[in-house]
C-alpha cells in the first residue's frame, strides 16, 4: 500500500480551493444571523465571502453535569460574568486531556448568560484569518460575543499562528469590547513542542525560538488545564448521568459495569462516562445483558 505524506499547509490550501469551488456552484448564502432571534451562529463561506449563519438548535449544555472540574468551571463562569457585565475580561484557552469537558464548558455558557446578551459563534481553525472580517460585523452589535474555536492548534511553519497573536492583542485597530475568544486545544501552547527545543536544536539563541512558541498561548489571559480523571472522578460522572437517566441499578452494579467499560475502552473521562451510560441505557431498554470479555 502506497502512503503519501502531504504537508499540512498544502492540505489546507486544497481544502480552501475545494470550498471556493463548491461556493461557486452552490445556491445563494442563507440569511445572516439575527441575534435577537438566535443564540449561536457559525462562520461559513459562500461565494468567497464569509457569513454568520444562525444555528437553529444550539447545544444548551447544562454546566451542572460537569463533574470534577469545579475550579475550572468557576473561573470560566467568573470571567464570562465580568464580560457580559461590561467589565474587563480575558480570552480563555482550555487545554489538556480529550473528553474531559473543554468544549461542553464553553457551550454550557449559553444557559446562564444568554438572557444577559451572550451569543456564541463557532469559528473553525482554518478561518482564523477571517477574524478582522468577523469583528467588523460584530463591533456595533448590542450583544456580547464569544468566538468559540474548538481544537485549536498549529503546526510549525504555519503563518496563521503569528497572525492570531496580533489579532488577539489587536493591531492598529482596537479589538471590540464586546468580543472575546474562547479556544480549546489538546496542546498547552497550541504548537508542537520537541525535545530539541530543550537543547537548542542548532539555534544560537534557543530561548528566542521557544519564546515564539509560547507567545501565542500567552495571549490568552486565562489558560486552564484539564487532566485525565482518576477512578473516583470518573465514577462520580457516571453516577450523575445514571441519576439523570433514572437507571434502575444498585451503586455496586453501576460501579462494576462502569469500571469494566473503562477497562474495555481504555479511557476515563466525561465523554467515556456518557458513552457508557448511553450504551448501558440502550442495553437495559432492550433487556440485554451487559458484559465485556
Amino acid at each position: 500500500m502506497l502512503t503519501v505524506n502531504i504537508p499540512h499547509e498544502k492540505v489546507d490550501r486544497l481544502l480552501d480551493m475545494l470550498e471556493r469551488l463548491a461556493d461557486r456552484v452552490s445556491p445563494g448564502a442563507p440569511a445572516p444571523a439575527d441575534f435577537s432571534r438566535c443564540l449561536a451562529a457559525r462562520w461559513e463561506r459562500f461565494a468567497e465571502k464569509g457569513h454568520l449563519i444562525p444555528v437553529a438548535h444550539p447545544h444548551l449544555f447544562d454546566l451542572a453535569d460537569l463533574v470534577g472540574i469545579d475550579d475550572i468551571r468557576d473561573e470560566v463562569l467568573r470571567n464570562t460574568a465580568q464580560f457580559v457585565a461590561g467589565l474587563p475580561a480575558n480570552n480563555v484557552l482550555l487545554w489538556g486531556e480529550r473528553g474531559c469537558g473543554k468544549s461542553s464548558l464553553v457551550k454550557g455558557l449559553l444557559k446562564p448568560f444568554a438572557e444577559q446578551g451572550l451569543r456564541l459563534i463557532e469559528l473553525k481553525c482554518r478561518d482564523i484569518m477571517s477574524l478582522p472580517e468577523i469583528t467588523a460585523l460584530l463591533r456595533d452589535q448590542p450583544y456580547r460575543f464569544v468566538l468559540f474555536c474548538d481544537d485549536l492548534s498549529f503546526d510549525e511553519g504555519e503563518g496563521e499562528f503569528r497572525a492570531l497573536k496580533t489579532l488577539l492583542d489587536g493591531d492598529l485597530e482596537q479589538r471590540p469590547a464586546n468580543l472575546l475568544i474562547y479556544a480549546t486545544s489538546n496542546r498547552r501552547h497550541l504548537m508542537p513542542e520537541r525535545m530539541e527545543d530543550n537543547t537548542g536544536g542548532g539555534e544560537i539563541h534557543p530561548e528566542e525560538a521557544v519564546g515564539e512558541k509560547l507567545a501565542l498561548s500567552d495571549r490568552f489571559g486565562l489558560s486552564l488545564g484539564f487532566y485525565c480523571f482518576d477512578q473516583d472522578e470518573y465514577l462520580a460522572v457516571v453516577r450523575r448521568y445514571a441519576q439523570q437517566r433514572k437507571l434502575d441499578l444498585t451503586d455496586d452494579e453501576l460501579r462494576d459495569k462502569a469500571l469494566k467499560w473503562s477497562r474495555f475502552s481504555g479511557r476515563r473521562s466525561g465523554r467515556s462516562a456518557l458513552q457508557f451510560i448511553d450504551d448501558l441505557e440502550g442495553r437495559m431498554g432492550l433487556g440485554d445483558g451487559y458484559e465485556h470479555d
